[in-house]
């Protein structure tokens, strides 16, 4: 049987609201941060879910810390802030940091929290909302092999795909790497829909072409519904998510040496766009107007 955890959550949006109800389900404890960018959490409360005023406060609530925030800058603000995590943090607890985040914040994040008598570790997610409600996530881990194997049974309560990367920040390395070629492929997608509307061939012919040949595959899919019916619910991941991700990939590459020249087109074509709360599928219906 597996063992019933203590969880308080910081940052129940639209992806840590499902992750605090697949772990309700799954029969665990949860605790989470009160505040203003939280989605309704009546459900969460109806199901046994306690609010916290303070990181300080939910941390010493709890056993494990899940942070699912926008990125390292709200990271280290949660934890290290006056009244923040790392002033609650109870020996021996984990806090597990679901955000995309730069490696190298990372690596001196971990170090803080063991200097606090905690245990770190990166789980980098990728999916969307409807699968984090379903408990359907994928989860890139960077942890010790033994830390990964404790939680193993509770990540399984909100994840369906589990990778263990490597060490800590492998997580946080290979998310961004999964999110450069996710949001490359994108933008690839994208331009190639506005020229090919603009070439006057049919949405439907597109598609059928794409699918059957290397242009098929799970980004297609996401874009599908805008393509064919100008529906983006398939996929609900905003323009500036997607400038952040491409520039922490293009500080990685700049601190690992290694070449990012297709990764600065892309994110150029990003942050080129006016409207940064566009969802990913709607940069189409930009790049055709251009």
């Amino acid at each position: 049987m597996t063992a019933k955890r203590q969880v308080g959550i910081v940052g129940v949006g639209l992806m840590g609201h499902g992750i605090a109800s697949s772990l309700q389900r799954a029969g665990h404890f949860v605790s989470f941060l009160e505040h203003p960018g939280n989605q309704p959490v009546d459900d969460l409360l109806a199901a046994g879910a306690h609010a916290q005023p303070s990181g300080r406060e939910l941390a010493q609530s709890v056993d494990v810390v899940i942070l699912c925030v926008t990125g390292s800058p709200q990271v280290e603000a949660v934890l290290f802030e006056p009244n923040g995590v790392l002033e609650g943090l109870k020996p021996g607890s984990i806090v597990m940091d679901c955000s995309t985040a730069l490696p190298s914040s990372t690596e001196k994040v971990a170090a803080r929290v063991a200097e606090a008598g905690g245990r770190f570790m990166d789980a980098a997610m990728t999916r969307t909302p409807k699968e984090a409600a379903e408990g359907r996530l994928n989860l890139i881990v960077g942890a010790p092999k033994a830390l990964f194997d404790e939680t193993l049974p509770l990540l399984q309560g909100f994840a369906e795909n589990i990778a263990h990367a490597g060490d800590v920040g492998a997580g946080h390395t290979l998310k961004l790497l999964h999110n450069f070629v996710s949001l490359g492929f994108s933008a690839v997608l994208a331009e190639a829909t506005a020229a090919s509307r603009k070439a006057g061939i049919s949405d439907n012919a597109l598609l059928e072409v794409l699918g059957a040949g290397g242009g098929g595959g799970v980004v297609l899919e996401r874009l599908r519904p805008y393509i064919a019916e100008n529906d983006p619910s398939g996929f609900r991941f905003s323009v500036a998510n997607a400038s952040k991700d491409l520039g922490y990939y293009h500080t990685m590459t700049d601190d690992l040496g290694v070449e990012g020249g297709v990764a600065a087109a892309v994110h150029s074509l990003y942050t080129s766009v006016e409207d940064q709360s566009l969802s990913i599928p709607e940069l189409i219906g930009v790049l055709a107007k251009r």
